[in-house]
């Protein structure tokens, strides 16, 4: 996630790669950014925050809480801390960082293809200013949403989630493809096209998915046929469920 950040960032030109400063547990993985991107390695995450404006902590949730201890005595009120590791709140960070100005961030996996949905909120000492700076900088990299952290466990369920969601769908109207004579390469080309360019239809047009699914079933027709097997299975509700359990898993690990 952080590369893909970074790619996003300079592919932009948002900033040179020359300013763009990380630093790796893994030294040969390290190296390699250097050499692709042509960002600067650091041999600390402590020279990493003396030299920032802007610090991305990408980062596992259990391993947070460590890396913002080893640089809290290096972060001053000027650094604006954005971390995108998942279920860690923002009061818990400030504590940590009594002076850093701190915003959360929930991204996912599309920030690789550049088509993310970043959701972010920010902490009580980041500004206006600092808002609209992350928009931006999360825009390189797909669409960017602020909204309150108390909403970032349906969050974290809906988008951060959702790309397994979708694709384990995707995967289940392929096999049925399959069984009726597509090639898996044909039928999955389709199935992601069509999912591609209905998101498109729903975010560019302005679209409900309740319009334009009527708006694409005519009456006895073959997606009216389809649609009554997905009502009468109570497909709606299983979808529910599905991101009620995330968002109840994302409340657990938030808490722990």
């Amino acid at each position: 996630m952080a590369e893909a950040m970074m790619v996003g960032l300079i592919e932009r030109r948002y900033v040179e790669p020359a300013s763009v400063v990380a630093s790796d547990v893994n030294a040969a993985r390290l190296s390699d950014l250097g050499r692709r991107l042509g960002i600067r390695g650091a041999a600390s995450n402590i020279e990493v925050v003396r030299e920032a404006d802007v610090c991305f902590l990408a980062v596992k949730p259990q391993q947070l809480d460590a890396v913002l201890a080893e640089i809290a005595a290096v972060v001053t009120p000027d650094c604006l801390v954005i971390s995108i590791a998942a279920g860690k709140r923002i009061a818990g960070m400030e504590v940590l960082l009594p002076r850093g100005r701190v915003v959360r961030v929930m991204p996912n996996i599309a920030c690789l293809a550049g088509a993310g949905m970043n959701v972010f909120t920010r902490g009580a000492r980041a500004t206006d200013a600092d808002a609209a700076q992350v928009r931006v900088m999360l825009e390189c990299c797909g669409r960017a949403l602020e909204l309150p952290e108390d909403q970032f466990d349906a969050v974290t369920a809906l988008s951060g989630s959702g790309p397994a969601f979708f694709a384990y769908l995707l995967d289940g109207l392929v096999n049925g493809a399959v069984r009726e004579g597509l090639s898996r390469e044909s039928a999955l080309m389709l199935a992601a096209q069509t999912m591609e360019g209905t998101a498109r239809l729903l975010l560019e047009q302005g679209l409900s998915p309740a319009d334009l699914a009527a708006a694409v079933t005519s009456a006895k027709g073959t997606t009216a046929a389809g649609r009554e097997v997905l009502e009468n299975d109570g497909v709606a509700d299983v979808l529910a469920r599905t991101i009620q359990a995330a968002a109840r898993r994302s409340r657990e690990l938030s808490c722990a």
